[in-house]
Order: structure tokens, then sequence, then C-alpha cells
């Protein structure tokens, strides 16, 4: 089939490349893409929330699949567009993706499933937060209710600071979330669906924090791995009885079903699993490592979700091993990024550690020499794979040290802590 991917970041260009190594792809374009998705993909321009362009698009080139990648082309109804032109499409509609776009919605829904998440209140007036931020007490939760880009997020053992943001959220008729804190490791799970049947993926652990130790301001994600050694056996199960399920079940009982990728932000609390979030797409950079380790063939999975065929699919296969993704950012991110200064080293990285690791592109661009340059806050996802999480690690670390960029910064510790403990945990094995 043809597929077009919509988006321009790495988790784009993750799905491309896995898009590309589908020998049932005949041809794959892009709208916008970036300097790393041109290598796998035909480009093309096209205003990525404007549905009718979208579909149009879709339409002219014979595309069988439209893959929405981000979270705003979503939200505002893209997805509806290309279905109402008859291509099949992967992604919620807008009134499903409201999962991601309302956080005050998704608190309804779990509500109404019984998913278990935090407690909270939706506020819209300063009274309504003091009296919110007093009932749960630090570390205060305040969540922007719409899109954010990852930032929306703030937690905090300052009060006022807390309170500033959701000030700032309520701002001009807006809503925020506040809500008790959730203890434990967070844990990303993603799961296709077509409304009725939904299929988990591996789970995977991102991180949100800019700087190693997790301190620093929140970001997109500095990088993330799977599998998840720590983590129980059962997990997966237990999340698509109690969250996943439910979640789909209750879109589809309100009559907007949920057609896409459902992606569960979890905390493995002393009380339990419990929601975080929920987004309407891949995230990213999750999506670099659990693609790298899927086996099955990507574009029949997304398409049987796109076409309410999913429960005919086979179950999915996996890799034994693992994989690690190291984000390299542009100087100041998550603050206002510096752009436009030249990425070297990519060339080195294919020619000596591919395989096994390699870069997508996240915020690229290129010049009319074909030089490549930063474009965005997060530019790079140096992505590895390897028999475990140590040898990913190594390979990750090694590939992202061949790569310049002026005033770049990434996290040493991606990694580091879980890959050590299996370490540990198999050597105790073998002694035992």
């Amino acid at each position: 089939m043809k597929v077009l991917v919509i988006g321009g970041g790495a988790r784009e260009h993750a799905l491309c490349r896995s898009l590309s190594l589908d020998p049932d792809v005949t041809a794959l374009y892009c709208a916008p893409g970036n300097a790393g998705i041109a290598e796998v993909a035909e480009l093309r321009s096209v205003d990525a929330l404007d549905g009718a362009a979208v579909a149009a698009l879709a339409a002219d080139l014979g595309a069988g699949l439209v893959v929405v990648g981000p979270e705003a082309p979503l939200v505002a109804g893209v997805a509806d567009a290309v279905r109402a032109r008859g291509i099949p499409v992967f992604g919620p509609s807008a009134q499903a993706a409201r999962l991601e776009g309302s956080k005050a919605f998704a608190k309804d829904v779990m509500a109404a499933a019984g998913v278990p998440t935090a407690r909270s209140y939706v506020c819209t007036t300063a009274e309504e937060i003091d009296a919110a931020l007093d009932a749960f007490g630090a570390p205060y939760v305040v969540k922007d209710d719409g899109l954010a880009a990852g930032k929306g997020v703030v937690v905090t053992e300052d009060a006022a600071a807390a309170r500033a943001h959701a000030l700032a959220c309520v701002e001009g008729g807006g809503q925020t979330v506040i809500e008790e804190f959730l203890d434990g490791p967070e844990v990303s799970l993603f799961a296709v669906t077509d409304g009725e049947t939904v299929v988990p993926l591996q789970p995977a652990q991102d991180f949100k924090r800019a700087l190693d130790g997790d301190a620093g301001p929140n970001t997109g994600g500095m990088g993330a791995y799977s599998p998840l050694p720590w983590a129980d056996p059962q997990l997966v199960d237990e999340v698509l009885a109690t969250v996943l399920q439910p979640t789909v079940d209750e879109l589809r009982r309100r009559g907007t079903p949920f057609s896409g990728l459902l992606y569960a932000g979890l905390a493995i609390t002393s009380r339990g699993v419990r929601v975080i979030e929920f987004n309407a797409r891949f995230g990213d950079p999750e999506t670099q490592v659990v693609l790298a380790r899927l086996k099955t063939p990507l574009a029949g999975l997304l398409h049987a979700a796109a076409t309410g065929t999913l429960a005919a699919v086979p179950p999915l296969r996996w890799s034994d091993g693992a994989a690690v993704t190291v984000v390299i950012a542009s100087h100041n991110y998550p603050g206002t990024p510096r752009t436009g200064d030249p990425v070297e080293g990519l060339a080195a990285v294919a020619e000596q550690d591919g395989p096994t690791a390699y870069v997508l592109h996240a915020g690229t661009t290129q010049d009319a020499s074909g030089a490549v340059l930063s474009a965005g806050g997060r530019v790079l996802s140096v992505t590895a794979t390897g028999a475990d999480l140590t040898a990913a690690r190594d390979r990750a670390y090694r590939a992202v040290g061949r790569i310049s960029l002026d005033g770049s910064q990434h996290r040493t510790d991606i990694a580091r802590k879980a890959a050590a403990d299996a370490a540990r945990a198999t050597n105790a094995g073998a002694q035992a």
C-alpha cells in the first residue's frame, strides 16, 4: 500500500523508518517531514492542521493509509477529514482525541469507566485553585487542561509556583487540573485499537526532566528505554484489563469510538497502578525504542486498526533484546532554543555504528548546500539496540559521542539505573 505520514519529528521519523522496512509498503510519503525523514520517504508540503488539505494530499497520492503523528492535528479533526474522503486513517477523531486535548475530559472518562487515577479537582477560579492546593498539599501537581507539548505540567514543593502556573492556565477562560501526587516509577504503555479490540505494545520508560538525576524543568522527553526489567511481568495484562479496554469501551459507549494509538502514562504507586494521563498518539521518545523492538510489520497493524479488523491480526512479535534512545537538544531547551547550528557526525554514526545504532531526526532542516542544521528544541534521537540494556545503552552513547552540535545538551543517565539493576540481577542469578 501507499502510506502518508503526517508530522515532522523524531516520532514520525521512527514511524517512517519502520514503515520503510515493511515489504507491503510500495510508496512512503511524509508531510512535512524533516531532513532525516527525507532519506526514507518522499516529502510533501502541507499544513498539518488543515484537514481538508491533508485529505486532498492523501487522495492525490493514492494513499491507502494515512498515519497522523502529532496530537495537534488529531485534536483539530484532521483524521475526521481524511475518513470523510473514504481513506483509512490511523488516528482518532477530534471527539475521541479530547482524551488528550482536555485533561478534565479524560478524568471524566476515567471516572465513568472505573479506571484508577489520581484524585483531582478541575478549577477555573483563583478560589478553586487555592482550595485544591490546600486539599492535596505538597508536592503540588498542576496541569494545563489543554495541549502543551509535554510541558504543561508542574510538579513542585513550592506553593507559590504551583499557584502561579494554575492561574496562568485559567487566564482567559481556561481551566486547570490539580491532583494528588502519585509516588513510584512512571511507565508509558501504548496500545493500538480499532475502537473495540485493543492490542498493547511493549512498555517503555521515558525521562521528562532536562537534566541528569531527574533535575531541571519538564521537557517533551530526553530519552527512553524498553523493555523494563524491573516491571511486574503481569503489568501489561493488568493495564489492558483495568485501564485500556475500559477506556476504549467507555468512549465507544459514548458514541465517540477511539481508533488509533491510545497512550497510557502510568505511575506504579504503592497503592497499585494509576493513570497519570492519556495521549491520543504515539509518544516521543518512547516510540523510538518501542518500534526498534517490534518485529511485526507496522503497516498491516496500523491498517487493521484503521479499518476495524484488528481482531484478525496475529499476536505481535518482539525482539528479545533492548533499545535505548538518547535525545540531543539545542542550547537553552526547553526554553527558547537556539537554531540554525550545523549538525555534524551523522555520517560517522551510519558508517561506524549502523545498523545497531542510528539517528532519528526531530528538529532539523537542510540549507541550500544540503548541510543539516538544527531547527527546534529536541534535534535528534540517537537510538540503539542490543542484547540487553547495557549493550543498547553503550551503543547509544557511543553514537552520541560522534555527533557535534554547538551548545547542545543531552542527559548522560538514560537507562543507567535500569541497566545496572538488570546486570546485578543477572549476575546474582548466575552465581546462585
